[in-house]
């Protein structure tokens, strides 16, 4: 099994759509990573929420992870989005993205079937058995309606050597404070809240699976960068630097703003694929304000 150092800034990269949405624009995608190589994020994860994975096809999401696997080169560590609602779909879908070039998975917890905690426990071992690799929990029930209980991880991480880090998005620091008081270095935590990076670092979290980064990897990743060098008060200036940003980033359903702003950028197309819509333009006068003293205030 491959070593990955779960810290720091990973990107949940967006995927770029022609102009039609008809297919995936791939030399967006490369654009996409280089430009978050080049800003300094510790690790991609493709194919999650952010990637509107729901509305790929199964031939898509795999060529968009051997696409940003192949780009990456190594640089960093790429982690697939590979869950969904189906425990099989979910072990084919993770065998596949190892296979195309992958370090690790992340998996997210069923949706729409609301599993028990019994369930989501058998679900996760049953992948953690069929893949050799570095899996990382997604809980955000929010969107799958389940919640993975603290005590259910910890069962979890006795039984998988495998399951190596959770992407935390409750938006409950208590949360990952139990979390890391159980689990201590057996699971590392990564925020799954931009506005929350650094206060669930502040109680152990060593990192955030990031949608804010996609716009702006070295504004965002110096939050993480300063915090594990040792300097806090550099970390929460630019955290709340960023706190307008990260806010309306979510004001209309994620990944439209952050397309809207790469689309004004002129990296990629501000295509997303039904059922989302595009932004209303309202929401994007605004996020480029904000982008804007984002950028003025670290020039």
């Amino acid at each position: 099994m491959k070593s990955v150092a779960f810290e720091g800034t990973f990107t949940a990269l967006v995927t770029p759509f022609t102009a039609d949405g008809a297919s995936v624009d791939g030399a967006a995608l490369d654009r996409l990573v280089d430009a978050q190589i080049a800003g300094g994020v510790t690790g991609l994860v493709p194919c999650g929420t952010t990637g509107e994975t729901p509305t790929l096809s199964d031939e898509e999401q795999i060529d968009v992870i051997a696409r940003v696997a192949a780009r990456a080169a190594g640089r960093v560590p790429v982690i697939a989005g590979t869950g969904s609602f189906s425990t099989q779909k979910t072990v084919v879908a993770s065998k596949a993205a190892i296979a195309a070039g992958a370090d690790g998975v992340m998996i997210v917890m069923p949706y729409y079937s609301k599993p028990s905690q019994d369930g989501m426990r058998a679900h996760v071992l049953e992948v953690a058995s069929a893949v050799d690799a570095p899996i990382v929990l997604y809980n955000i029930p929010g969107r799958s309606v389940v919640d993975l209980a603290a005590e259910t991880t910890e069962q979890i991480c006795r039984d998988a050597k495998n399951v190596v880090a959770m992407k935390e998005a409750t938006g409950n620091v208590v949360r990952c404070q139990e979390l890391v008081r159980r689990l201590g270095d057996r699971l590392t935590v990564l925020s799954g809240d931009d506005s929350l990076t650094l206060p669930m670092m502040s109680v152990g979290a060593r990192g955030v699976i990031s949608v804010t980064s996609n716009v702006l990897p070295k504004e965002t990743s110096a939050v993480t960068r300063a915090w594990q060098a040792g300097k806090p008060e550099e970390a929460r200036r630019a955290h709340l630097g960023l706190l307008e940003l990260h806010g309306l980033l979510f004001v209309e359903p994620n990944p439209g703003p952050a397309k809207a702003v790469l689309a004004k950028m002129g990296q990629m197309n501000a295509t997303v694929r039904l059922p989302l819509v595009p932004v209303s333009e309202k929401l994007v006068a605004k996020l480029e304000e904000a982008l804007g003293r984002v950028v003025r205030a670290s020039a």
